[in-house]
C-alpha cells in the first residue's frame, strides 16, 4: 500500500472513483484544485489508485480533513485510517474531519485513531447531522 500526494495524472481515476460513490462527477473541479493547491491524498494498491482524501487548512487556521473516498471493494483494509495517519504529519496541535451521525464505520476509524467528538451541525444533510472530530496532535 503507497501513499503519496496526487499530481494532475491522478486526476482522471480520482474522479471516478469518487463518482462512483456518489453517482456524478460534480466533484471534478474540487478534486482538480485541491491537486493542484497540493492538499490531495492517493492511496494505491498493486498499481490501482484505492483511495484519496482532500485535505484544507481553511478551518479556523486548522487542517481539516473535508473528504475521504475509499473504493467500496477495498474497504476494511486500513486504507482510510492509513491516508488520515499520512496527513497527521502535516498538522500544528489540532486536526479536524467530521463524518454524518449515520456513517457508523467512519466513526469506528475516528475513534481507532484517538480523534474526539468535539461538536455537531445540523442542517447540512437533511435528518443526518454532521460529527464534528478533532485529534489533539503532540
Amino acid at each position: 500500500m503507497g501513499i503519496r500526494n496526487a499530481d494532475l495524472n491522478d486526476c482522471e481515476s480520482i474522479v471516478i472513483l469518487d463518482s462512483q460513490i456518489i453517482g456524478s462527477r460534480m466533484r471534478k473541479n474540487q478534486i482538480k484544485l485541491s491537486i493542484e493547491e497540493n492538499r490531495c491524498t492517493v492511496c494505491e494498491l498493486n498499481g490501482s489508485l484505492v483511495g484519496f482524501m482532500i485535505y484544507h487548512k481553511f478551518f479556523f487556521g486548522h487542517l481539516f480533513i473535508d473528504l475521504i473516498i475509499v473504493s467500496p471493494n477495498m474497504r476494511r483494509l486500513g486504507i482510510a485510517k492509513n491516508l488520515m495517519k499520512y496527513v497527521e504529519v502535516f498538522s500544528e496541535k489540532k486536526l479536524f474531519s467530521s463524518t454524518n451521525k449515520s456513517n457508523i464505520q467512519m466513526q469506528k476509524v475516528f475513534q481507532s485513531l484517538g480523534y474526539i467528538e468535539s461538536g455537531l451541525i445540523d442542517n447540512l444533510d437533511e435528518g443526518d447531522p454532521e460529527i464534528i472530530y478533532v485529534k489533539l496532535i503532540d
